[in-house]
């Protein structure tokens, strides 16, 4: 049985705004934002005074095992990044080493804020063990390749499935790599499970421009045109970066509904470019928020991506009113939520799901607090989270994780990191 929780004399982050709160939690769910209603016993008790209660952050696309690769391939050009620098050491990367990998980067996530994330794996079984251990949100999806050994990969994704899909805080989607690591007919083999399983699609789609070029060359349109007619978007469908897009491809995207998780950080240190954001809002594209892997970030934190997801239009379209803060704190809660089908998760209302961050405001950068909310993307850095919640569960409080041995987690990762 989960505590019942009162959160008092603070603030919230509740429907895009700043309102006074006392919030009280029972069974993992918001009971009420004003208070205790008669009958609530609360088994323990936050002084919210000079905090900010947040809905947790929701990473829409991580590969959080990556953290082993923490600055380890930079300044490098995205071909050389991925296929001589970081796909050599995951094949050579244990089940072991990646539990410890995802862990690490649980442990940063839960401590800037982020309650929820979205992840592509190489090796099943960690991600959800790990995930669980530190108490997060997780949606999980095997990586997949059409290569030799892709139906391999089908069943391993298939066994994880089977293994977590009554467990509330696990769920999956399926994860075809990208169009030039699956081919026509893998994609359609992908398909079909999908239709089996009612699994939603999770892939990367238009991030670099070699990539257009090839699609180009090998079917006669964009990435997106390619995937349209093949018929993959008549699944639910997350698509990571979309950094080179047609109108048509913006239009398509929206007509079909796919979900775009925007990573600007990793496309900028991996010179893949900037994705429209801007004209994506505009058609009506549903933009989330990912940090990508450690390896090309180089960080999972959510306040700087947030940061640069707002200024980055702003240069580019040089207009100073484009995808204002507001936007993107939705980029980062309830648009990510949405993408990922979790129900009443991104949000602090009653009847949702507790995934709160409590951040103290006492900081020099917060004052003077003219707008809190625009102050989120353009001020915090993280730092600022103090406590967190997840489904009404104390993962962190005052700084110390509650699940997880920090120390136990560093040593290990230090001791994978020697061995390279």
């Amino acid at each position: 049985m989960k505590e019942n929780i009162l959160i008092k004399n603070t603030k919230a982050l509740s429907g895009g705004q700043i309102v006074e709160a006392e919030i009280a939690v029972q069974d993992g769910a918001i009971l009420s934002m004003t208070g205790a209603p008669e009958g609530f016993v609360a088994d323990k008790v936050i002084d919210g005074e000079g905090k900010l209660c947040i809905p947790g952050l929701v990473n829409a696309h991580t590969h959080v095992y990556m953290s082993l690769f923490r600055n380890y391939a930079d300044d490098v050009a995205f071909t050389e990044w991925l296929f001589d620098r970081v796909l050599p050491k995951e094949d050579a990367m244990s089940v072991e080493d990646a539990y410890w990998g995802t862990l690490l980067g649980c442990i940063e996530m839960i401590k800037s804020g982020t309650t929820t994330f979205c992840d592509m794996y190489p090796i099943a079984g960690m991600a959800a063990e790990a995930s669980r251990k530190a108490g997060m949100r997780a949606v999980v999806s095997r990586g997949l390749t059409g290569s030799e050994g892709g139906e391999r990969r089908i069943a391993e994704a298939l066994g994880e499935w089977e293994k977590w899909k009554h467990d509330p805080m696990v769920t999956h989607m399926l994860a075809p790599h990208a169009i030039y690591t699956c081919d026509t007919p893998f994609l359609e083999r992908v398909m079909q499970v999908s239709d089996e399983t009612g699994m939603l699609i999770n892939t990367h789609l238009s991030e670099s421009e070699k990539e257009i070029a090839d699609c180009y060359a090998q079917h006669g349109c964009s990435p997106v045109e390619y995937l349209a007619k093949l018929g993959l978007f008549d699944r639910k469908t997350l698509a990571a970066h979309c950094v080179h897009l047609s109108e048509v491809d913006i239009m398509l995207l929206a007509e079909k509904g796919v979900s775009v998780a925007h990573n600007p950080k990793s496309n900028l240190k991996l010179a893949n470019g900037i994705a429209p954001v801007k004209q994506m809002l505009d058609a009506g594209v549903n933009v989330c928020l990912g940090t990508d892997g450690a390896g090309s970030n180089n960080t999972l934190n959510m306040f700087s991506e947030m940061n640069f997801a707002c200024l980055l239009p702003k240069g580019v379209n040089k207009q100073g009113d484009v995808v204002s803060a507001k936007s993107v704190l939705q980029m980062a809660t309830l648009n990510g939520a949405k993408a990922l089908s979790l129900e009443k998760v991104g949000d602090l209302q009653v009847g949702w799901r507790a995934d709160i961050a409590i951040l103290d405001l006492h900081r020099p950068w917060l004052y003077p607090m003219h707008d809190m909310a625009n102050a989120l993307c353009y001020s915090a850095n993280g730092t600022e989270v103090e406590t967190v919640l997840i489904d009404g569960e104390i993962v962190m409080e005052q700084g110390k994780m509650t699940l997880i041995d920090e120390e136990e987690v560093y040593a290990n990762v230090a001791r994978i990191a020697r061995d390279w």
